[in-house]
């Protein structure tokens, strides 16, 4: 008898052994690799982005993420649909629509910023009072779509955008300051801080707003192969991108800190003012009734039409492909709504 139960004893011991070192060979689920391209260099507008990497939250979704900036000679919805990146934080629906009608397969998924978070502005001594006074001057702008609103702006003002020189903004408002430039571009979060904080106050603002021309910024987009083959990666990271917004904009101080490990060289003073202005413009509107970066497409299918007319775009531009809603509409209520 004893001579079964010890039998029956090593063989469990056996089987344990083996179980254990099963267990061990095992690895842990792989995560997936996919890239994140930001339409800009790091700083607070990416805050979520940088805050969903750092709390885990991707990790969480079974993603591995990078994050690679942006900058002036980069075009995110290009990287994109190029397959280069698997995500991005693009330009606003101008840069989707345009995209589209080049046939580019991008989707946008979400919406951060629901108002238009840029202006142009003009010293007033440059002699510049109305749009008219924009032909022949020199007009730098960022090529992520903010020159598709211009020319919308120009276009509606009778301004032939050919007869206004339009080049790419350089990170530094320098050549504006140093009146290189007749007019540059500013948004509310950034760079109009940068003139504040120079103590240049003497600026006329021409806002895309006050010409009927509402533009929703900062899409959050990928591509029509990763939404055909990666849907559960597509979910995840929007899931995660959205809960990183909600815990940067309820921590700003921690997400400002996360953000500047990221980019130590940032000045935190005008971070700290950045995300707040961020903050605002992604909860403002739909992002306040709805979540955070809703698709409000009322207001998308307005800023469609005004370019569609401004010739921005040659076509309409069919929505049911150029969106990708049922993303944003899987996203928790706890991860979106704040």
């Amino acid at each position: 008898m004893m001579g079964v139960v010890k039998t029956v004893r090593r063989a469990a011991l056996a089987l344990g052994t083996l179980a254990a070192a099963a267990a061990i060979a095992t690895p842990a689920a792989a995560l997936e690799t996919v890239s994140v391209r930001l339409k800009w260099v790091a700083q607070a507008q990416f805050a979520g982005v940088y805050v969903a990497k750092a709390k885990g939250f991707y990790e969480a979704e079974g993603l591995d993420v990078t994050i690679n900036p942006g900058g002036p000679n980069l075009n995110a919805e290009s990287l994109v649909a190029s397959g280069s990146d698997s995500f991005a934080v693009g330009g606003g629906i101008e840069s989707l629509m345009a995209s589209r009608d080049k046939k580019l397969p991008i989707v946008g998924l979400g919406m951060m910023h629901q108002r238009t978070p840029y202006v142009f502005v003009t010293m007033n001594d440059s002699g510049i009072k109305t749009l008219k006074d924009f032909k022949g001057k020199k007009v730098t702008t960022f090529f992520t779509g903010a020159q598709h609103t211009l020319n919308a702006m120009l276009l509606k003002e009778g301004v032939n955008p050919a007869d206004v020189t339009i080049t790419a903004q350089a990170v530094s408002m320098t050549p504006f300051i140093s009146k290189e430039v007749d007019v540059a571009t500013v948004t509310l979060y950034n760079e109009l801080n940068v003139l504040k904080a120079r103590g240049i106050t003497n600026v006329t603002v021409f806002a895309p707003d006050d010409y009927g021309i509402s533009v929703p910024r900062d899409v959050l987009i990928t591509s029509e192969k990763m939404i055909a083959e990666k849907p559960k990666a597509v979910q995840g990271f929007l899931n995660a991108t959205l809960r990183g917004w909600k815990y940067a904009i309820q921590n700003q101080g921690e997400a400002v800190d996360i953000v500047m490990a990221a980019a130590p060289g940032l000045d935190k003073a005008h971070q700290t003012a950045m995300l707040a202005e961020a903050g605002r413009l992604t909860i403002a509107d739909a992002g306040t009734t709805k979540g955070i970066a809703a698709l409000d497409m009322d207001r998308l299918k307005g800023a469609h039409d005004l370019l569609l007319n401004a010739k921005v775009i040659n076509a309409p531009v069919d929505f049911a492909t150029a969106f990708a809603p049922q993303f944003w509409d899987a996203v928790p209520a706890a991860d979106k709504k704040m």
